[in-house]
């Protein structure tokens, strides 16, 4: 049985080239909207936390990839934005070779965080 991961980058390694670009990808914009963000492993999926508070996740799985806000409601408040991405009231799924716009995952992430401020 393979040790669970620790961090984002030892999760990153273990999933093929398609995942580990589209999901670096997001990282990489989750950081630049978030820089002072801790990364973290949580619920064992990577994850970004603000002052204690988790405010994005992401994960790969058998058939694509998925953007958590671990919030109930952020994605029902983008409910016009996400119309085009399947989705669950608490993931959003893409495919690796069409990932989320920065520009939405910016959106995401400012929507989080004015639940949390809020």
């Amino acid at each position: 049985m393979r040790a669970k991961p620790k961090t984002i980058d030892e999760y990153l390694s273990t999933l093929n080239s398609d995942q580990r670009a589209a999901l670096g990808r997001l990282r990489r914009t989750i950081r630049s909207a978030i820089p002072k963000a801790e990364e973290c492993i949580s619920y064992g999926i990577p994850a970004f936390r603000v002052e204690g508070t988790i405010v994005a996740g992401f994960c790969a799985r058998a058939d694509g990839c998925s953007y958590f806000p671990f919030s109930g409601s952020t994605l029902a408040t983008l409910a016009a934005e996400v119309g085009s991405y399947k989705r669950t009231k608490s993931a959003l799924h893409f495919q690796p070779d069409q990932p989320l716009p920065a520009a939405l995952v910016r959106k995401l992430i400012r929507t989080r965080m004015a639940e949390i401020e809020g």
